[in-house]
């Protein structure tokens, strides 16, 4: 995509040769090679849709208000119209010539509709065409995500509420820190990724501003009327600063930024997976549906889904540096650089919709062996956080000496091979001469979670509040 302007109704130069949209300059082909670096039409093609719509809108608004005529526009449209139908039934002639969607789309619309295409390009430039085309697209991408977000968060608090009070061990530093429940860990993610949907959400409205009009970095002398385009192309607003119109890609990083704080909330999840698949765990199945195979280890079902998954925070997080680097050094306004700012956000955001579907799937598919998780959540010693919290509130010890008899209980038991629970009365004693067999009452992992009550904990009433609200909040 190439800096490109008119600001005036164009004449008609010979149809057909790839040098003809810009090249009076010229008086020779680019080089081969300045041509295979320069086409950018094999991936900008993903523009087509937003490169039509806002050709539409351009033409719309130079017949109002008097740029071009009603007969030219009529003609403009049909030729779109037919464009269009092209693209959707995979004939339209996609041309390397032609370098980017913009020239293919103008080249083709001569082709069909003669002199009126010319008139198209007046009042805007490749640099706002480009800017526009591909702040819709990221847009566009924003929505989706959004959706599949909340189509992932939907998963999670259906399992969620299935598991809401069945426990399973917290961990800290990977080991067993406190009992909690199921239904409470996967809520952990309703959150992380209510605040991913928030970032789109947030950086969409941000980018919510037309730069069609800006041409191509200083405006135009004719009588246009930006906010007519801005208005039929959805947009808030038009950008209040030419200059930055063209040279802005803020839209494409923050959208790059969010997709990247989402995909390692994905990578988290997705780990946690891989981990409870693994026998020494043993907290959750997938089936055959999201797993595969050995080529040699008959035995083996590898969640190969969530490895994936894992893996692709990787690019999510290196488009978003790739773009930074390109932006990072460049003055005002447009440089040929800028075109190397849609192959890493298309990547990113196909891998991005594409894990987030794969990981709604999973969450969906898997299956918690309650029994294991049980067991689990009751080992290493996770009911003594409790046993502290029982010293304070009956017996009345400050916290730090019942975290200190507790740490000795804790001592005593491995000592004696057995959890809190199973530790006699009388050597809990001699620890403190007043402890009661009340104190066994809360050396469970069920009676722990259900102690948990405050706001935002572990306890199955808090969490099937916590489901009630963000169904809410969904719906």
């Amino acid at each position: 995509m190439t800096d490109d302007s008119s600001n005036a109704p164009a004449r008609n130069p010979p149809a057909g040769q790839g040098q003809a949209m810009w090249g009076g300059r010229f008086s020779d082909k680019p080089a081969e090679l300045m041509q295979a670096i320069n086409v950018s039409i094999g991936f900008d093609k993903r523009l087509a849709a937003q490169d039509l719509a806002g050709s539409r809108a351009h033409a719309a608004m130079l017949r109002t208000t008097g740029v071009i005529s009603s007969e030219d526009e009529a003609a403009i449209q049909q030729g779109l119209a037919t464009i269009e139908a092209e693209i959707a039934e995979g004939v339209f002639p996609f041309r390397d010539e032609f370098e980017d969607i913009h020239m293919n789309v103008e080249a083709r619309l001569r082709e069909l509709i003669g002199t009126p295409a010319g008139r198209l390009h007046t009042a805007r430039s490749r640099n706002d065409q480009v800017a526009l085309d591909f702040r819709m697209w990221v847009r566009d991408a924003c929505d989706r995500t959004v959706g599949q977000l909340r189509a992932l968060q939907n998963a999670l608090l259906a399992k969620a509420e299935a598991h809401a009070g069945d426990v399973m061990p917290g961990f800290t530093h990977l080991q067993p820190a406190q009992p909690v429940t199921f239904g409470h860990h996967l809520m952990a993610y309703v959150e992380m990724f209510g605040r991913d949907a928030s970032r789109f959400a947030d950086a969409r409205a941000r980018m919510n501003e037309c730069p069609l009009g800006a041409a191509a970095l200083a405006g135009s002398p004719f009588p246009i009327d930006r906010r007519q385009t801005a208005q039929a192309l959805g947009f808030d607003r038009p950008t209040a600063n030419s200059l930055d119109s063209t040279a802005d890609r803020d839209f494409a990083l923050e959208a790059l930024a969010a997709g990247a704080i989402c995909a390692i909330h994905l990578s988290r999840l997705a780990e946690e997976i891989v981990i409870w698949m693994t026998p020494q765990f043993g907290f959750v199945k997938l089936s055959d549906a999201f797993t595969t195979g050995s080529s040699i280890m008959p035995q083996k079902k590898n969640p190969d889904a969530a490895e994936l998954i894992r893996a692709k925070a990787g690019r999510l997080l290196a488009s978003f540096q790739q773009l930074a680097v390109v932006m990072k050094g460049l003055p005002l306004t447009y440089s040929k650089d800028m075109q190397e700012d849609k192959v890493p956000t298309f990547e990113a955001f196909d891998a991005l919709e594409l894990s987030l579907r794969a990981m709604a799937g999973m969450v969906s598919d898997l299956e918690p062996n309650i029994a294991n998780m049980a067991k689990a959540a009751g080992s290493g010693f996770s009911t003594a956080t409790d046993l502290a919290d029982w010293l304070v509130r009956e017996l009345g010890l400050p916290f730090r000496d019942a975290h200190h008899a507790t740490g000795a209980a804790v001592k005593r038991a491995e000592e004696l091979g057995v959890e809190l629970s199973g530790l006699p009365l009388d050597e809990l004693r001699k620890l403190n001469p007043d402890i009661t067999s009340g104190v066994y009452d809360v050396l469970t992992a069920e009676a722990s979670v259900a102690s948990r009550k405050s706001y935002g904990g572990t306890s199955p009433e808090q969490v099937r509040a916590q489901i009630k609200r963000w169904k809410e909040i969904l719906a």
